[in-house]
Formats: structure tokens, sequence, C-alpha cells
């Protein structure tokens, strides 16, 4: 016997044994190699197409259904007949109807704001005895993120006040972006700190890579958090404390969203006053109405067991947050505020700002058909009242956006040209918009500069451009995740310096 190898020494002659042992050995570990893949690719499916495939009436994958596209053909076939026969009566019948629809809307704002202004200070929640928290998966998409941001972003999180070992952080980076994952390398996240790899693959979307995350998650509440955001280290332990002492069907909770660097810009400080207005005034008020709120992006804490129920994120819908909102109460969820901030940045600059409203107005378009494929089926599953609700809310940010370009137009024609007769009404109906716009932002309590108070209207017209340009994009890619570059406030006082 040859005697060449330690295995055979240790097998004292009987090779055919020691040559079995190394086939199985071998066979055990290209299986565990096989099932760890094959788990992998089933994830990146799930992640994918879960939805979609198990859901297809809830996800945006598949785009208008073929009684969308006859029934919006057939709207835009009457309006032009109607049009040619008729001029005069449809143009008075569109201004009624805008004219009602933007008065319900604005005076669901007016109520709004109301009930800010009238709203006592938040109290402070009880400190939760560390033996009574849950364990919290926070989950964070990662593309093309600068080091200083990826920095920042670890110091935030540690910085947390929740137990390390109750904390759950997974980081799901696109698997092509070396850049971002050697910056999250050489930053030694801890070790409760998991790198989750996402496949390069369509679609290409924060949605996709957050389904990966849930698939690993540990938690029994899952946050959602993003590059850019400095949560408030109390913030996890009142979002516990809301679900705790919420109702069972409490699915999920939404911390406020605030600027810290609108004084960068006009266009910033315009973003600074719209979060206000949205977290401070309008989604409270949603919630303690018990309507459905399409969520912020970030800062948001679901029950797991609820957020898998519904399905978890569609990644084909490049507003994952609204959507999610909505489906949500589809699946007979609630969703409340709490009072802890997340500070986020806002775009410093136009053309970034474009890009992201663009992305924006799709998503909501996306959502707002989902929801209306069949609209009797959603009012069964949300309620009637919900579902009007969502036609005010969702609805009226994307008839709103639309509107507001031709409105100012108008407004300026008839203003200060012979050719638009202006009714005394319209006038008031505009400033009643603009007074109630102007009375949120007073009633977030935070000081804006008169110049950003009195330039909104100017503010107002570029929503329609974002929004046209959606219409375009919803056509020609509608699921193309536009990427929103982070850090760019910062580098730019660093330059200053």
């Amino acid at each position: 016997m040859k005697r060449g190898t330690w295995g055979a020494i240790l097998f004292e002659g009987d090779e055919a044994a020691y040559a079995a042992r190394t086939r199985d050995a071998n066979f055990i570990a290209a299986s565990e190699t096989f099932e760890r893949r094959l788990a992998d690719a089933q994830a990146f499916g799930r992640a994918c197409n879960g939805l979609a495939d198990r859901h297809p009436e809830l996800s945006a994958r598949s785009g208008l259904t073929t009684g969308q596209r006859a029934g919006g053909w057939a709207i835009a076939g009457v309006l032009i007949i109607s049009l040619l026969l008729a001029p005069a009566t449809i143009s008075l019948v569109a201004v009624l109807f805008f004219g009602g629809y933007f008065s319900i809307v604005i005076l669901m704002r007016m109520c709004a704001t109301i009930a800010a202004w009238a709203a006592p200070p938040p109290k402070p929640m009880p400190r939760l005895d560390d033996r009574f928290l849950p364990v919290l998966t926070i989950l964070v998409a990662l593309y093309r993120e600068p080091p200083d941001v990826i920095a920042a972003l670890i110091k935030a999180l540690t910085a947390l006040d929740y137990p390390a070992d109750r904390l759950d952080v997974k980081f799901i980076l696109e698997a092509d972006d070396d850049a971002t994952i050697e910056a999250v390398r050489r930053q030694s996240p801890p070790a409760n700190f998991e790198l989750i790899p996402a496949p390069a693959g369509e679609p290409r979307t924060k949605p996709k890579a957050l389904n990966l995350g849930l698939d690993r998650a540990r938690g029994e509440i899952v946050a959602v958090f993003d590059a850019e955001d400095r949560p408030s280290p109390t913030q996890p332990r009142e979002a516990v404390a809301a679900f705790q002492g919420g109702p069972r069907n409490l699915a999920v909770v939404q911390a406020p969203l605030a600027i810290h660097n609108g004084g960068s810009s006009w266009i910033a400080r315009q973003f600074e006053m719209e979060y206000a207005i949205l977290f401070k005034v309008w989604l409270p008020f949603l919630a303690r109405l018990g309507f459905p709120l399409p969520l912020g992006g970030t800062s948001n804490y679901f029950r797991r067991d609820r957020l898998q129920r519904a399905g978890g994120w569609d990644a084909w819908n490049v507003t994952e947050d609204a959507d999610l909102g909505m489906r949500l109460a589809r699946f007979g969820g609630r969703a409340a505020m709490i009072a802890s901030p997340t500070w986020e940045e806002a775009p410093v600059q136009l053309h970034h700002w474009m890009t992201q409203r663009t992305r924006w107005m799709k998503g909501h378009l996306q959502t707002w058909l989902v929801l209306m494929r069949d609209p009797v089926a959603a009012a069964g599953e949300m309620g009637l009242v919900s579902l009007a609700s969502v036609q005010f809310t969702l609805g009226g940010i994307l008839l709103t956006s639309i509107m507001h370009g031709p409105i100012v137009l108008w407004l300026l024609l008839g203003l200060f040209t012979p050719w638009v007769s202006l009714a005394g009404w319209h006038a008031v109906l505009f400033g009643a918009g603009y007074g109630g716009v102007i009375a949120a932002a007073l009633a977030t309590r935070k000081a804006f500069p008169a110049l950003a108070l009195a330039s909104l209207p100017l503010y107002w017209p570029l929503l329609s451009i974002a929004m046209l340009r959606a219409f375009w994009e919803i056509r020609t890619r509608p699921h193309y995740w536009a990427k929103t570059p982070h850090g760019e406030d910062a580098r730019k006082r660093r330059k200053k310096r």
C-alpha cells in the first residue's frame, strides 16, 4: 500500500474506505454550496417578483390593464368629440369639476392645519425597559454612496438608544457597486451589521433591495432608513412603544422627516417647507382619522408579520413607500405617527430635485393606477371612506401637480393680458389655496423666511414639469429608478472653506 497521503495513513490501508469518505465529504460540501446558492437565487427571485407573482393585481410590474387602456382611450375620445360639438359646455364642466375638487382638497388641508394648531405638544413616552424590547431589524439600501455618507450613517445608527444585541442592521448593496462596498468595509461596522449583496439585475430598485433584506430579517419590527438619514437616537424606542400601546392591527409607524439644509438654496428651502407641512400637519391628520398614509420612503417601522402578509415591497414601483401604505390598508393594517424626527438632506440643485420629483410623480401614478385597477375590490378591502380619502390625498398630489403650472399661467394671463377674463371666485379659490399653504407652514411652528413663503407660486409650476416628465417616463421606462445623490450639501460646504 502506498502511504503518500495522510488520509491513507489514517485509514491504515483501507484506501477504498478513504476514497468513499472523501467522495461523501465532497458530495456534502457540494450539496451545501448548492443549497446556499439555491437559497440566494430563490431570495433574489422573491425580492424581484414575490408580490408580482403572488398578487399580480397589486404590482406595478404589468402596467396598465386592458380595461384601463380601453377606458382611457374611451374617455379621451368622448372628451375630444364633446369639445368639438360643445366646447363652451365642456369648458364650463371642466372649470366646475376642478373648482369643486380643489375646494375639497383645500378644505381638507385647512382642517389638517386647524388640527395641527390645536394639537398639544407630544408627551414624552416612558422609557421601555431593555428586557421588553423586541429585536429590531434596520434595512438600508445603499447604491453609489460616498465614503463620508457611509461613515456618518454608521455613526448615526450606532448612536441609536437601543441594545446592540437586539439591533439587527442590514446593509443591502448592489454586487457590482465596488466603491460603496469598499467604503462600507473600510468603516469596519459592528458585529450586528450584516452586508447583503444584491445581484445585478432588473429591476434595479430600492424595493428589490429591501425585499432581500426582509428575507434575512431577524426582528419582530422592521425599520427602513436611507443612506443620508440621521434619526433621533430615541426614535426606535418610541416606535416600539407605539406598537406596544397601539392596536394589534397597527402595521406601520412613520417618524417625521425634517430637512437640515434648507438654507442651502431656494429649491432646498421650498423642499424643507413641503416636508414640514407633510410630516407635521398632513400625515398626522390622516393618521388620526385612520386613513391610509402615503408613507415616506424612510423612517417607517413595520410589524414584520403584517409586512410579509401584505407581500413586502413592490420591486416594480418606484415609490414603494406610497404603494405600501395603500397596500397595508388593503390588508387591514393601520398607520400611526410618532414625534422623534429623522434629519434628511434636501436636493440643493434644481436638476437633482427635478430628477427625484419625476420619479416620485411616476411612482405615485403607478400606485394610483394599481389601486384603481379594481376600485370595487379596493373599497371592499380598505373601506369606501378610505378609498375616497385616497382620491384627495394621493389623487390630490397627482392632479394638483398636473394643474399647478396651467393655473398659474392662466392667472398671469388673466391679470396682465386681455385674452383671459377671471371671475371673482377664481381669485378667491387661488387665494384660499395659497393662504392655506402659508397657514399650514406656520402650523409646523417652524420659522420660514418671508421670501420663501412669498415665492411659493414659483415652486408649484415646477411640479407640473416633473409631472409631464413622469408621464413620459411611465411610457418609456416605467421601472427606471433615478438615483438621488447624497452628501452633496456637505461637499459643497467643504469646498467653500
